[in-house]
């Protein structure tokens, strides 16, 4: 059997646990770096780097997997989200629009960098770097939405108080631009694979 017919049947092993590496990842990035401040409560971590990186390196179907596997993982109860907390708590709290927004944003940092696959180091870093602002444009309104359901505030007041994590996400998005390049550089064929 080809690889390409492996390919059209599913994932196979190896994307298995690439999505499993990085579900792991973003992981790890939720809750040793969380910073316990924040706009109603939501605190300021790495999370968001993992979640542009798992796009980035895995590409829009893989790295959609990997930050929906995290969140199942933490729905379940594993405290894998900033805390570290786990259950379907954060889900109705003020962090659950940046939740829901994760794997949306890795769906569309993955489809930028997809296209930008055959390119060069500098190129597929301007992709990854264009894609992650469409991302975190998105992580920012529906994460501003979230702390507005729950606080039950207007939305318009909520999305300018919620702009004080822009520039923290903007130093993110650039660092997982800088490693997926060199990662791409470095294993060509990992987009190629999905």
């Amino acid at each position: 059997m080809s690889s390409t017919t492996t390919a059209r049947r599913g994932l196979t092993t190896t994307d298995l646990a690439l999505v499993a590496v990085f579900a792991a990842l973003v992981a790890v990035c939720s809750v040793v770096a969380a910073l316990p401040f924040g706009v109603n409560g939501v605190p300021v971590t790495l999370q968001l780097f993992g979640v542009f990186l798992a796009g980035a390196v895995l590409g829009p179907v893989r790295g959609f997997l990997a930050v929906a596997l995290y969140l199942a993982v933490g729905a379940v109860g594993v405290p894998v989200f900033a805390g570290p907390v786990g259950g379907l708590a954060p889900f109705a709290g003020p962090t659950a629009g940046y939740l829901v927004s994760f794997p949306l944003v890795a769906l569309v940092v993955g489809l930028a960098v997809q296209r930008a696959r055959a390119a060069g180091l500098a190129v597929t870093t301007a992709v990854v770097l264009v894609g992650g602002l469409v991302g975190e444009v998105v992580c920012w309104l529906v994460g501003a939405l979230g702390i507005a359901l729950y606080s039950d505030t207007p939305y318009l007041p909520t999305v300018k108080a919620t702009a004080v994590y822009v520039p923290a996400d903007l130093v993110k998005l650039v660092l997982a631009a800088v490693v997926a390049a060199a990662v791409h550089r470095a294993f060509p064929q990992l987009l190629a694979r999905r």
